[in-house]
């Protein structure tokens, strides 16, 4: 397929300046009516590798739509737009297939940063299976000690993450585009989500966790002065030291 973006006519016009800035970015904008059944007939004759449209339009919705594509080898990739903060309808959303929940109103460069990092994820590499279970134990192990409490989002979030980095180095130097829509997709949530579901995450281990513990992972960053680590900072750390027990245990990691 050819970097073709489908967009709807009236998110073109809501976003200045949006068709200039795809076309410089080399990306073959096509532009549809507002129209379900448009969308569709659209999309099964110019094969675009996005299509951003609205949550809801006249005869078909967005997830219909989805729905329509959902065992199509080669379906394009969804951002879908929409004026409702509804956590609810974002969840359905995001649930059938889109990559993106974005609410109005928004940027032209913040929906093309969207777009570059949907187009951009790049899924974590396999492991076998003996040492996928190996790893997730040993991360596991790790987030209890230092005090993440379990029954929070941001757990899973930073242990899936951590797993990530672990099975391909690239992935924490690509937070932003790589990491957190990687993490997001497998959980069927927002980047926007994991993002700050891992910040709670840390808050609440630098706030309830054991000060030994904390210290002897992140001495440098508690005695400091410099408060709690990034996101970044603290999967960087434990998938570092999560690689180091893997290879003092005589186990191979596949990167």
């Amino acid at each position: 397929m050819e970097n073709k973006i489908l967009i709807c006519k009236n998110c073109i016009e809501e976003c200045h300046g949006l068709m200039n800035q795809l076309e410089n970015n080399s990306f073959n904008v096509i532009v549809a009516p507002r129209d379900g059944n448009a969308i569709i007939s659209y999309i099964e004759e110019q094969s675009p590798i996005m299509v951003i449209c609205e949550a809801f339009m006249p005869n078909k919705d967005a997830i219909t739509i989805m729905q329509h594509f959902k065992n199509v080898k080669n379906k394009p990739k969804f951002i879908i737009i929409s004026s409702s903060n509804n956590i609810f309808l974002e969840k359905e959303v995001i649930k059938h297939g889109a990559s993106y929940f974005v609410l109005k109103p928004f940027s032209t460069s913040s929906l093309i940063s969207i777009i570059k990092t949907v187009i951009d994820v790049v899924p974590p590499k396999k492991v076998p299976l003996k040492l996928e279970r190996s790893l997730e134990e040993q991360v596991t192990k790790m987030i209890h000690q230092i005090g993440v409490p379990a029954h929070i989002k941001g757990y899973h979030y930073l242990r899936k993450g951590i797993i990530f980095c672990v099975e391909n180095n690239d992935m924490i130097n690509s937070v932003t585009k790589t990491l957190y829509p990687s993490i997001a997709k497998w959980f069927h949530t927002t980047p926007s989500r994991v993002e700050r579901a891992i910040r709670h995450a840390i808050e609440v281990a630098w706030d309830r966790g054991d000060v030994d513990v904390l210290n002897s992972y992140f001495g440098y960053t508690i005695h400091n002065g410099r408060g709690k680590p990034t996101n970044s900072e603290f999967m960087a750390m434990l998938s570092d030291k999560i690689k180091l027990q893997l290879h003092s245990d005589k186990i191979e990691v596949a990167v």
